[in-house]
């Protein structure tokens, strides 16, 4: 089927909100970004001891009393406070409150894990102390779908309320839905972005010894994409959360509008439950469809904020995809960076930290780095913008995720 483009509701973003490893704000955040700042360190969440990997990329300094009362914190995942925080930012910063009907207003969120820090404590207290200690909020402070239905239970959102649960493309897969609601009519405006805290013991054993982690105790030679001596990617955690409004109705109101949301592709490789397929269809398929919806043409300049990793099979499949979804010439002139070696590796927040720094790159035309950047692979040879932010006037910016599964999500952004 052929959809008229021309047809469809523009979404535009009219409220952001980040509560990162770098930064318990938009604006913390992008100023780390731009400088380069490592927002990875030793882990202080549980003892490492008889750890592999001890490092991460842990939020620094977050007080969830900030955003939800006493009682609401003692019945909530860390995840769950993250999200409601970063909204919180988002919506207060819209000033859509009021200027939406409410069954108009929306919520698709995403995370890949969810409560998993309540599973851990509660399976302990189940083991130790027997299933009448378990708490009778487990399954509530849980389920992933919980960030979405407590921030549409804040916001008075009757719409959709929804969780995109695919992994590590969570948050733009969520992104990509709020975008449609708001093209085919269901939704006037929509919060919508991704949340994560999986820094915990079982997640890290767990991804350990998959062989998924950096083992690296050094802090600049841990969260490496595209460099020759990565060996694995850094856990992050953390939340961003838009506000993504229908043009218009921004307009009428006189939001103030921070980029367009323009095209969304999401595929999946149909392949493998971890690795990418070593052709990269998925992904280049995923992008290609995102640059189609954009109105993409030749001798545009580019962004793309790559999934890039740090694991030696992602960074090379995607160098790959770009390549085929640009074509040799454009993607040898594109600018890509991973954000990644600054955040770590948010997973179901992921996408969305990184469709902040696509929105920013373009309003400000500063192209974050990809830092530590210091032995290029061989495979992968593009302007991964190393070390230092550049300027450039950009055209379009272009976002990677792709999860376990064989999940790929592209997300494109325009000025407005």
């Amino acid at each position: 089927m052929v959809i008229n483009m021309s047809e469809l509701r523009r979404a535009v973003i009219t409220g952001m909100g980040a509560i990162t490893p770098i930064g318990n704000s938009v604006s913390e955040t992008w100023e780390s970004m731009k400088a380069g700042k490592n927002g990875i360190a030793p882990i202080t969440q549980f003892d490492t001891t008889d750890y592999k990997a001890k490092l991460a990329a842990e939020v620094k300094d977050f007080d969830p009393l900030l955003y939800l009362e006493k009682n609401e914190v003692l019945r909530t995942d860390r995840y769950a406070q993250l999200a409601v925080g970063a909204a919180q930012q988002a919506v207060e910063e819209s000033g859509i409150v009021g200027k939406v009907e409410p069954e108009r207003f929306a919520v698709y969120f995403g995370s890949g894990i969810g409560g998993i820090n309540t599973f851990e404590v509660e399976h302990t207290k189940l083991m130790e102390k027997g299933p009448r200690r378990v708490s009778p909020l487990f399954i509530p402070m849980l389920i992933t779908n919980m960030a979405s239905g407590m921030i549409a239970i804040r916001h008075d959102c009757r719409g959709e309320a929804m969780p995109a649960v695919t992994a590590c493309a969570s948050g733009s897969n969520a992104i990509g839905e709020a975008l449609r609601l708001i093209r085919h009519g269901y939704a006037d405006a929509v919060i919508t972005g991704g949340s994560e805290s999986t820094i915990c013991a079982t997640a890290v054993a767990g991804f350990v010894n998959m062989q998924a982690l950096s083992v690296s105790e050094d802090a600049n030679a841990a969260s490496l994409p595209f460099d020759k001596r990565r060996g694995g990617f850094v856990m992050g955690e953390g939340a961003v959360a838009f506000v993504l409004e229908e043009y218009e109705h921004a307009k009428q109101r006189g939001a103030k509008i921070y980029g367009e949301v323009c095209g969304y592709g999401a595929t999946c490789d149909a392949h493998h439950i971890t690795a990418p397929h070593p052709d990269a269809r998925g992904g280049a398929q995923a992008m290609k469809d995102a640059m189609k919806e954009a109105g993409y043409h030749d001798g545009e300049t580019v962004y793309v904020n790559a999934h890039g990793t740090g694991t030696h099979m992602n960074d090379v499949c995607e160098t790959i995809a770009i390549k085929k979804a640009l074509g040799e010439e454009a993607a040898r002139k594109a600018y890509i960076s991973s954000t990644k070696s600054m955040t770590g590796h948010m997973l179901g927040a992921a996408g969305a930290v990184e469709a902040l720094a696509c929105i920013l790159a373009l309003q400000e035309g500063i192209v974050p780095p990809t830092i530590n950047l210091n032995e290029p692979d061989e495979e992968c040879d593009l302007n991964y913008v190393p070390n230092t932010a550049v300027k450039a006037d950009i055209d379009i910016a272009l976002s990677n995720s792709l999860g376990f599964g064989g999940h790929n999500a592209c997300l494109a952004f325009r000025k407005v």
